[in-house]
């Protein structure tokens, strides 16, 4: 009686040790964490232990452990658990080059993530997505745009992206002294960066250099300077050994970098070892492998087969205690066995969520993300008292086209339409026109609107039945109509009798088409949806892609055609929609014609996460399996930008794109070109901000802009010659670091010691002033050029950056200190080294060698020259 007694406590979030007294000595919150551990961990059968190493950890009553689920999200915003602050994708914000303003938005993330855990819990609910344990940040090198991916990374450079991570990383776990707040991971170590359709096959294969310059860094300094608490292992091979059961890259991990948390592969990826990379012969093999080697939590199910492996000796129990105390530890961490009261971050009221600051926050992420490409005779910023702006595109009102992967469910997300309408007074007049699809074949969807639906009776609306289990089973609990399917039910459910995680929904009727032609239909259904519309079904499960089931069916005007829509919850966030395309005639025409009736023009092209993400089914000219086969706009965008800017209209392009874009055309066409990124939920503002001068847009590219995938080696090669701005030869379109302002930065008194002692730190400062008639941030980048290496080395590369605001007329000065390890490099035995010899420091508000923000009052850069003396010397990994 007394264990049933204490799972209800723990259900209602209630530690034992706080309510009564202390059975068991790891429970007893003054104890070290490593005897807590240890006391638990010794009290656990082997079964029990073998349990804990998978994602979906079940209870063990007897030692009143509550389950955990470990798999959660929050990629930028808490993902999959309700309504969340939606911040821009990590490729987006990384285009601020604002660590503080990282910082903030992982702190404001962590706050809602801990506000949402101990809500579920008290509800009772420890499913996925409703713990403390996050599966971000995605640290890999975006070595190739056509990664389908790259879009939820920080871009191409190593020491952007580790600076960047790193705060993220701090912002999420927190500073108190004993408690995590909630644990990141970096993912997915290590060499892993496409193709998508190959990643559970395909072998890594690249030189040292490269492994250490270029694919490791970020990692490392997320590990040893970030402090990291989880890293997970990517799904292919590295040198023919799988990332989550590789001797060498677990050497580097544990014993190079002192890395003490715990290790979680990829989903699936335990599996991938025996089935896909055929490294061993059984799930068995493959279970005690992995682990053996240090991968100590399994996101998936192989690991039950760890009873098979140490009933044939492959694995030992104490083998299993390593993984098992680590996961432990971690828990113990976070909290989860003390008194709420003892927990700093358990005192975060749910209200925190979504509130009204962090939707400022959100917004002013999105603003500092803007990237300014061009903006030919100050185009830009428009004036607020125009009369009539027509905003066109197939982004110009799509709110999926505001996040990427990984996204939460915000709740009150703004176009660059609906930014715009906000930012004009009631006189101007808006006017729109999609004027294309994303891409041949994918379609605007909306939510089909009630009048085209009707119940067997004949009543508006679609007959929807209500049950009280997960499979539809039995006499549903209630039966309405519902005028439609367009549901988000945060973390509640559609009515109270309904438990979460445990109903399921059946509409059925008809519809009926307005008019005849392809129709496509597309469920959004989290976590799972199929509709039926006459004969031809779709739907389906996929964690990564709430929408990946769209129905192409060709209707004719007036007929009736039968709709069955059947949603099956089983965990607590809940979303369901059923969207439509309708036919349409003439849009390009249409478009030209408001675009002709308008004083300015906002053209609003690119892509969305249904172009470009993760293992996607996508087969379309320029897409594939989530990639990209071309770096161009899809061609029905293409064409509307042509018919557009032939209408002689001032012509603003705002490119809402997670990767590269060839953008030729429109760099010698287009007279004022923007990318936000995937801005989030306040895009739509931001961007107006931008467009009208209401803020000076400083965003810096973080990838290189080339003029075509014909510039790039092979995407399948992962040696980095000829990639990214640090190998690339050719003129790329935009460069990376790239980004225009509204004001104009002189950059002057650049001072470097010449000579340098082996081993001494490299002090730089330089004065930035503000030349121009408008108050703006300047972003001071630092790059570094070897110019006396044995060993080839990178062009240039970034090391070192800061965002800096100057009113009109000011002058600053920057300072920055170089480490002796951003001198270093691997030389020809594989070993990192600080050489003698001549470097070059560049400082500027981009590359040296661009000429692309200067003008007659600026100077973008200025160069320097320093000298390294003495002896060399090896540094560790």
């Amino acid at each position: 009686m007394k264990n049933y007694f204490l799972l209800f406590l723990f259900s209602l979030g209630v530690s034992f040790a706080s309510f009564a007294q202390q059975i068991f000595p790891f429970q007893n919150p003054d104890l070290l964490v490593e005897q807590r551990v240890d006391d638990l961990v010794s009290r656990m059968t082997v079964s029990e232990k073998i349990s804990q190493l998978m994602d979906e950890a079940p209870a063990i009553d007897r030692l009143a452990v509550p389950q955990y689920n470990w798999w959660n999200e929050c990629l930028h915003g808490v993902a999959r658990a309700g309504y969340a602050t939606v911040f821009p994708q990590s490729i987006s914000i990384a285009a601020s080059w604002d660590q503080d303003l990282i910082f903030d938005v992982a702190s404001v993330i962590s706050d809602e993530a801990r506000a949402k855990h101990h809500e579920f819990v008290r509800r009772g609910e420890r499913g996925i997505y409703q713990g403390l344990t996050f599966w971000s940040p995605n640290i890999n090198i975006f070595r190739d745009p056509r990664w389908g991916r790259g879009h939820e990374t920080y871009g191409e450079d190593p020491y952007l992206t580790g600076q960047m991570g790193m705060e993220f990383v701090r912002g999420l776990q927190g500073d108190d002294d004993k408690y995590l707040k909630v644990v990141a991971t970096a993912k997915h170590y290590a060499v892993h960066s496409g193709p998508e359709p190959l990643r559970h096959e395909f072998d890594a294969q690249v030189s040292e250099r490269d492994l250490q310059e270029t694919y490791l860094p970020a990692f490392r300094t997320l590990v040893v300077d970030g402090g990291v608490y989880s890293v997970m292992g990517a799904y292919n091979r590295f040198r023919g050994e799988a990332c989550c059961a590789n001797t060498g890259l677990f050497d580097i991990l544990r014993n190079k970098w002192n890395f003490d948390g715990y290790f979680v592969s990829d989903c699936g990826a335990i599996a991938d070892i025996w089935e896909y990379h055929k490294v061993v012969p059984d799930a068995a093999s493959a279970a005690a492998l992995a682990v053996k080697e240090g991968c100590d939590l399994n996101c998936g199910s192989t690991y039950n087969s760890l009873k098979e492996a140490v009933e044939k000796g492959l694995i030992t129990e104490d083998e299993l205690d390593v993984s098992v105390k680590r996961l432990f530890a971690a828990r113990f961490k976070l909290g989860m066995f003390d008194p709420v009261e003892n927990v700093p971050y358990a005192q975060i009221p749910f209200s925190v969520n979504n509130n009204a600051a962090h939707h400022v926050l959100a917004r002013q992420a999105a603003r500092e993300s803007i990237v300014l490409l061009k903006n030919e005779s100050q185009t830009l910023p428009f004036s607020k008292d125009i009369k009539t702006i027509a905003v066109i595109g197939p982004n110009a009102d799509d709110i999926e086209s505001l996040w990427g992967n990984y996204s939460g469910v915000p709740s009150d997300p703004v176009t660059v339409l609906k930014g715009i309408q906000h930012k004009l007074s009631p006189q101007a007049k808006v006017l729109y026109a999609q004027g294309c699809d994303l891409a041949d074949g994918i379609p605007e969807m909306k939510a089909i609107p009630s009048i085209y639906l009707e119940t067997a009776d004949g009543e508006q609306g679609l007959k929807a039945e209500y049950f009280a289990n997960s499979k539809w089973e039995g006499a549903p609990l209630y039966t309405q109509v519902d005028d439609n399917i367009d549901f988000c039910w945060d973390i509640d459910t559609p009515d109270p009798r309904l438990a979460p995680g445990s109903y399921s929904i059946r509409w059925t009727g008809y519809l009926v088409a307005p008019k005849s032609g392809t129709y496509y239909f597309s469920d959004w259904g989290k976590p799972f949806m199929t509709i039926k519309i006459g004969d031809d079904e779709k739907g389906g499960k996929n964690e990564h892609h709430p929408r990946m089931r769209e129905l192409k069916v060709d209707l004719k005007a007036g007929e009736k055609y039968k709709v069955e829509v059947k949603y099956q919850n089983y965990y607590g966030d809940a979303t369901a929609r059923l969207l439509w395309s309708v036919p349409q005639e003439d849009r390009l025409q249409q478009a030209v014609e408001t675009a002709s009736q308008a004083d300015v023009v906002v053209l609003a092209l690119g892509l969305n996460e249904r172009l470009e993400g993760e293992e996607m089914k996508i087969q379309i000219d320029g897409f594939s399996g989530g990639d990209r086969t071309s770096l161009d706009l899809p061609a029905t965008q293409v064409e509307l930008m042509k018919a557009v800017v032939a209408t002689g209209k001032p012509v603003a392009l705002v490119l809402i794109n997670g990767s590269a874009l060839s953008v030729n055309w429109a760099a010698d066409n287009v007279p004022a070109i923007l990318t936000a990124g995937y801005p989030g939920q306040q895009g739509g503002n931001a961007i107006a901000d931008v467009l009208f001068g209401d803020y000076n847009p400083a965003g810096r590219l973080p990838v290189t802009y080339y003029k075509s995938v014909e510039q790039l080696p092979p995407f399948e090669d992962y040696n980095m010659d000829g990639r990214t701005y640090r190998y690339f030869t050719q003129e790329p379109l935009y460069p990376f670091g790239f980004g225009l302002s509204y004001t104009t930065f002189n950059y002057s008194n650049l001072q470097i010691s010449p000579n340098i002692l082996m081993g001494d730190k490299v002090a730089v400062s330089v004065d930035v002033t503000n030349t121009g008639d408008l108050d703006g941030d300047e972003v001071v980048q630092l790059y570094l050029t070897d110019e006396k290496a044995s060993t080839p080395r990178p062009i240039r590369q970034l090391e070192g950056f800061k965002r800096v605001h100057l009113k009109k007329g000011e002058t600053k000065t920057v300072n920055f200190n170089l480490e002796p390890r951003q001198l270093s490099m691997i030389n020809s035995k594989d070993a990192r080294v600080v050489e003698p010899g001549w470097f070059t420091v560049s400082v500027g508000g981009e590359q040296p060698g661009f000429s692309g923000r200067a003008d007659a009052s600026s100077t973008a850069t200025v160069s320097g020259r320093f000298v390294v003396k003495g002896k060399p010397i090896l540094l560790d990994e």
